[in-house]
């Protein structure tokens, strides 16, 4: 073996050394490490153990960390057990804490992975951990009492009793330190749960007994804790004779952190005790507790409001009346603790502040100690209510819990406001009917200035908008504007404006993504003209992209709710003009994640038919990071193709691939192409004809997106429909109204119903209702001599500029009856706005004569007069046609003429190319 100054030491040598497993001490450098560990000829075996004699500490803690992988392994397993792990369990008696703790870690996973047989594992493993627990390093005891712990659940009982259970009645001595004795209490309560009662009396119990009264506070208080596990493993009757006086004595200690013990054991002893021990000794105990807590206002109150939810519904089947009613009348209480003493308490210490300076100090600290106490207990009471008003019910929450819930909302501390925001949900749930109760607590909370408080309540707003939507008023879109959501839903909007003044980007995004919720309870209106402004503000102007992502989601889902075509084509417009052409790089980019949520929500026709075009033009931006982010997406917009349908865009796609491939300068975008090209060489285009065979769960999803977009232009268009149909029906009822009052003034008193609007009888009257009807009171008497003087043409005959009146107008026929029955087969409804749907206009100055549109006398037959519209293009009452499919007649006479009705279309005069006035009938008379 070579000497501490030897340094040319072969590797026949080290190696000689390690079949030895005697360390080579003359290799002591860096690099004559490093060669050797790098060094092929070594096996796993080999390097483990050079590297634990010799290795530097980080090697050590790397061979110790990859000792399970060295187990598994079954060709080195018997080699590692041989010399391995001997060697790591001589390395940790003078370890370090890293070292110690990565062992600790390392003998769970042997065992967790049965890569030892329990035996071997007891008989080395187990060993080095029981010693290790009494470590001298608090951390590195810590460590290893858990290791110990989890690997008692792993083991059988038998290794337990036989290496384990001795072990730790023996460190539960009082001649042990307080670290063993609180060991023991850990240990002793893990394998109660193991063996049975008699032997938890026989060996165990007269331990507990002793620990309980231990003449260290810690080791009660730990003793304490671990009484539920040793009840249960005993049973209900020797719980009641030996556990339960413990517990009494231990709940009445002087020290304060063991009644706090006490009390968490009384909670979680409740599931195994009976009706009558817990209304003998139990609720007693409980009220004694709790009104120690409140006189003295020490560290057990906020434990108390903690326990104090899960006390009460463990306890609710023995209560009596009266006292239910005592404790909701402590949890209110608890509530309020702190609120009405804060000025008094602050008056009564300020004189006493000025005596001494080290009594200032000491005041001050007292001060601030039991705000601190009472504001915790406060928030612990909050973070309790929905397992009160469970315990109260829903039905008693007004007169009980109402006032003492808008109390915690408008606490001073925020924390308090936190805790109550963030279960809100969970009260809504509780209250189901009764929600809108707290309707203006959660306004106050929305219009809270605190980011937290905020926070709690955002985070859940849509399930607190599920329950008011699903409350007995049963609140639907149209009514939410009078219901209780007319003031949440503004309150929620308005929030906006307090979290994007904070930096707290991911509160933002969550905000934008629930803004989607709105869309079950606001009306198609609503949601356009007051949700959707903010989604399109804030996708341009947040900062954070995710922020901006969530946005562009909601707007798009929002946006499959807007009824009117016109309003959803003005939402994508102004995305492909704000984003796609916009002048900045980064909203060009946006687009495309934009694009990316499109595909994901709408149908891959719609797609194709809105944005698809638009998506490929990017692909000669100038900014290499835009062609970049659109190499990621061609592979998707290739999936979106079915031939032959898209044969074009399929020709499209490839062009654009070919020019990046061909043109592309930008190293990380060429890359980006190629790898984009491989992954397009795998997607495989369906045929039309194979996709109606086979319909995969994808099409599926994608038909109904399609189905669902189809209907709602289906049901714009009845909407649109039954809008005309009302607003005819409005003009004709005013009509009548009119009439009547003039039949009125002229003398008229006959109460006979006349005949009904449209029909023969009612147009083959004499010859004064006749001219009445043909000539109202707007007709200039010019006007009406022209139009008398007009000759009489046959239907189908009338040339361009000539009147036509049909001489069967007036004259009663055996087809009167089916007069309504027959309609004018209306046209398609045209999808542009209404207010360019005007035949009569054309790019803003009327329309030539060759433009206006002819009614359908000169096609149709002379026995069947045709219905007539008005001049504004609005068909008359009683027809069939709708305000689209309706065709215009001109009037000679001023505007909003009837005298165009009756079956007689008048062509106006109408202007030359030169703009000049076309002659009249009376003017190309005389000049014939």
């Amino acid at each position: 073996m070579g000497s501490l100054d030897a340094t040319s030491t072969s590797l026949a040598e080290d190696l000689q050394d390690l079949q030895l497993d005697r360390p080579a001490k003359g290799l002591k450098s860096v690099e004559e490490l490093e060669k050797l560990t790098v060094d092929e000829h070594l096996s796993d075996i080999e390097r483990s153990v050079y590297l634990l004699s010799s290795g530097q500490e980080v090697q050590r803690i790397s061979v110790i960390h990859n000792l399970p992988d060295l187990l598994r392994d079954t060709e080195s397993h018997d080699e590692c057990m041989r010399r391995v792990v001997p060697k790591v369990r001589e390395v940790l008696h003078l370890a370090q804490t890293e070292m110690q703790v990565a062992a600790s870690s390392a003998f769970l996973q042997i065992l967790q992975k049965n890569l030892v047989p329990v035996q071997n594992y007891s008989q080395t493993f187990l060993q080095t951990i029981l010693n290790s627990v009494d470590s001298k390093d608090p951390d590195v005891a810590s460590a290893w009492l858990d290791t110990l712990l989890d690997v008692i659940d792993l083991l059988p009982k038998e290794v337990i009793k036989k290496e384990i259970l001795g072990s730790a009645i023996a460190k539960g001595q009082l001649a042990q330190s307080v670290q063993s004795r609180l060991a023991c209490c850990r240990i002793l309560g893990k394998i109660s749960t193991k063996f049975e009662p008699f032997v938890i009396k026989k060996e165990i119990l007269p331990v507990v007994q002793s620990l309980c009264q231990d003449v260290d506070y810690e080791v009660r208080g730990c003793m304490c804790r671990q009484l539920d596990c040793v009840a249960r493993g005993m049973g209900l009757e020797a719980t009641k004779s030996a556990i339960l006086p413990e517990l009494v004595e231990l709940t009445n200690d002087e020290e304060c952190h063991v009644r706090i013990a006490g009390l968490e054991t009384v909670v979680n002893i409740l599931s195994l005790l009976d009706a009558e021990t817990c209304g003998t000794t139990i609720i007693p105990l409980v009220c004694k507790i709790c009104q120690q807590a409140v006189q003295a206002e020490d560290a057990t109150l906020p434990v108390v409001a903690t326990q104090l939810g899960k006390l009460c519904h463990g306890i609710s089947d023995n209560l009596t009346d009266e006292q239910r009613q005592w404790f909701i009348d402590f949890y209110k209480k608890l509530c309020h603790v702190g609120l009405e003493k804060n000025k008094a308490s602050s008056r009564v210490t300020t004189p006493l502040i000025d005596k001494d300076r080290g009594s200032k100090e000491s005041d001050l600290t007292d001060i601030f100690e039991l705000e601190d106490k009472l504001v915790e207990c406060r928030k612990n009471s909050a973070y309790n209510f929905p397992a009160m008003v469970l315990f109260c019910g829903a039905k008693q929450f007004k007169p009980e819990l109402h006032l003492t819930f808008t109390h915690l909302c408008k606490d001073p501390h925020f924390l308090v406001r936190k805790t109550i925001s963030s279960g809100f949900h969970e009260v809504c749930k509780l209250l189901g009917n009764n929600a809108n109760l707290i309707q203006s607590d959660l306004v106050a909370l929305l219009k809270d200035e605190s980011i937290e408080v905020l926070r709690g309540v955002i985070s859940t707003i849509p399930a607190i908008l599920d329950c008011y939507m699903s409350s007995g008023s049963n609140h639907t879109v149209s009514e939410s504007k009078s219901g209780p959501l007319s003031d949440i839903i503004p309150a929620f909007l308005a929030s906006e404006n307090a979290i994007f003044t904070c930096h707290n980007w991911r509160l933002q995004e969550e905000l934008m993504r629930n803004l989607s919720c709105l869309s079950r309870c606001y009306s198609s209106e609503s949601l356009y003209n007051k949700v959707i402004p903010i989604l399109r503000q804030k996708l341009v102007k947040a900062r954070a992209l995710p922020v901006k992502v969530a946005a562009a989601h909601s707007l798009l889902k929002l946006t499959r709710k807007v009824k009117k075509r016109e309003q959803r084509e003005e939402i994508y417009h102004g995305l492909i003009h704000d984003f796609c052409h916009a002048r900045k790089c980064y909203l060009r980019n946006v687009f495309i994640d934009i694009c990316r949520i499109v595909i994901e929500l709408y149908s891959k026709k719609f797609f194709k038919e809105t944005f698809y075009e638009y998506l490929l033009e990017l692909h000669t931006d100038s900014v290499p990071n835009i062609r970049l982010s659109l190499c990621s997406i061609l592979p998707d917009l290739k999936r979106l193709l079915i031939l032959p349908t898209d044969r074009g865009l399929l020709q499209q796609l490839d062009a654009c691939v070919r020019k990046l491939l061909v043109s592309e300068k930008d190293r990380d975008v060429s890359d980006g192409i190629q790898s984009a090209v491989e992954e397009l060489d795998k997607i495989h285009i369906p045929m039309q004809s194979m996709t109606r065979r086979n319909f995969f769960e994808q099409d599926l999803d994608d038909q109904k997106k399609e189905e669902e977009e189809k209907l709602l232009l289906d049901n714009e268009e009845k909407e649109l429909k039954k809008e005309e149909e009302a607003a005819e029906k409005k003009k004709g009822d005013k009509r009548n109204l009119v009439s009547a009052k003039k039949g009125s003034e002229n003398g008229s008193s006959s109460r006979i119903p006349g005949p009904r609007k449209g029909s023969r009888a009612g147009l083959s009257g004499s010859n004064s209702t006749t001219k009445k009807f043909l000539y109202p009171s707007h007709i200039t008497p010019e006007d009406s001599k022209e139009v008398s003087k007009t000759k009489i043409v046959p239907p189908g005959k009338a040339p361009g500029n000539k009147v036509q009146v049909n001489s069967n107008i007036c004259k009663p026929s055996s087809g009167d009856s089916n007069i309504n029955k027959k309609r004018v087969s209306s046209p398609k409804l045209s999808r542009l706005p209404l207010y360019n749907s005007n035949p009569n206009l054309h790019h803003g100055r009327p329309a030539s004569p060759s433009l206006i549109p002819i009614k359908a006398s000169t096609t149709s037959t002379t026995n069947k007069p045709s219905k007539t519209t008005r001049g504004s293009g609005i068909p008359a009452p009683g027809s069939a046609g709708t305000r689209r499919a309706s065709v215009p007649t001109i009037s000679t006479s001023r505007r909003g003429s009837l005298g165009g009705q009756l079956g007689t279309e008048v062509t106006p005069k109408a202007k030359g190319s030169n703009g000049a006035l076309n002659p009249s009938i009376k003017e190309r008379k005389k000049s014939r």
